[in-house]
């Protein structure tokens, strides 16, 4: 009998997947998760044609991991079978994934007639895609779908998708054409996951702990965060591990300030300027419970910025009077 590929063997224990976000799951954020307990982490969504060409720099680093980083997915979007094959083949030699991931859940329209949440009207070519990407690797390969792309097809695309060989899919509780308004259909997750016989990991909607473990309740074999991590690796552990003290306000600063040091490792762009604007939008999310700390936070250039910004929360001069004030969570959906 073979062994257990590394989805089979991830899910063995307890914890949640933090979720592929463009401008977000980098190596930074993918980090301080694992470090976390998260499951495993997903990399930003990268392009198979993109890939295959070469590339910049700047999208090798969607897919590069952090040194001595395991346990992560690399995602690809793309709707040519040639081309996903050769990107699988280049993703393995350059990034040495853990498993592969295709993306079938985007509805940004730039991506559409390239792949994404398309591959919804065409489910055929979707598991076409899912058999080329298997012929090119003997690593795990999965798909991330939405439940369809105006109606509800989830059930008959993820049969699909495991019958074309898949290891695990991903169901994001709404369809393309509602983005991200509207509530995360957790019935439909469930019909999906009781309609197939490989894992099937839920998302939409997840903020806390508590909604996790409910979300849990309806058959699938785990839950992926995505907003509800900004700001708030903490929830990983809170899932692996059963703790679930938040915690204060200076080690959440303290966080945050490491959040920035990696992020300039990581990029290593002498002047800083690059490296940290992609956290303007993250950083505020640690301590939600100070606005008065955003317009110094969404304006950083620097470590040394974040650093000043944060002084009074770092020293513990602020104290813990405030931290009952907003949670990660709820920051990060009133500023989505």
């Amino acid at each position: 009998m073979s062994a257990p590929g590394f989805y089979a063997q991830r899910l063995q224990r307890p914890g949640a997947v933090l979720a592929p976000m463009a401008g977000y799951s980098d190596a930074p954020m993918r980090q301080l998760a694992a470090e976390q307990g998260a499951l495993w982490t997903v990399s930003e969504m990268i392009s198979a044609r993109g890939l295959v060409s070469g590339g910049d720099s700047e999208k090798l680093n969607l897919g590069r991991p952090y040194p001595g980083e395991a346990g992560r997915v690399v995602q690809l979007f793309g709707a040519e079978n040639e081309v996903l094959a050769a990107a699988v083949a280049r993703a393995e030699a350059w990034f040495a994934p853990a498993a592969l991931d295709l993306n079938m859940g985007c509805p940004v329209p730039k991506v559409r007639g390239r792949g994404g949440a398309c591959l919804l009207q065409t489910p055929e070519v979707a598991y076409e895609l899912v058999r080329a990407m298997k012929s090119a690797t003997a690593l795990d390969v999965s798909a991330k779908i939405r439940l369809g792309w105006d109606t509800d097809r989830s059930v008959e695309v993820a049969q699909g998708l495991a019958a074309a060989g898949a290891a695990l899919i991903t169901v994001h509780g709404r369809t393309s054409a509602q983005r991200y308004t509207g509530q995360a259909d957790w019935d439909a997750i469930a019909r999906v996951a009781a309609s197939v016989d490989v894992p099937v990991v839920g998302s939409g909607d997840i903020l806390s702990p508590v909604q996790a473990r409910e979300r849990a309740g309806c058959g699938v074999a785990a839950v992926m965060i995505g907003r509800g991590a900004v700001g708030n690796p903490w929830i990983f552990r809170a899932l692996a591990t059963g703790d679930e003290t938040r915690p204060g306000p200076q080690e959440r600063a303290q966080m945050a300030l490491r959040h920035a040091e990696l992020q300039e490792q990581f990029y290593d762009d002498t002047s800083g300027r690059l490296t940290l604007r992609p956290l303007r939008k993250v950083l505020p999310a640690y301590l939600p419970e100070f606005p008065e700390l955003r317009e110094a936070l969404v304006s950083v250039l620097t470590v040394q910025d974040v650093r000043s910004a944060l002084a009074g929360v770092l020293s513990g001069q602020a104290g813990d009077q405030r931290a009952t004030g907003p949670s990660a969570a709820e920051y990060a959906m009133s500023h989505s």
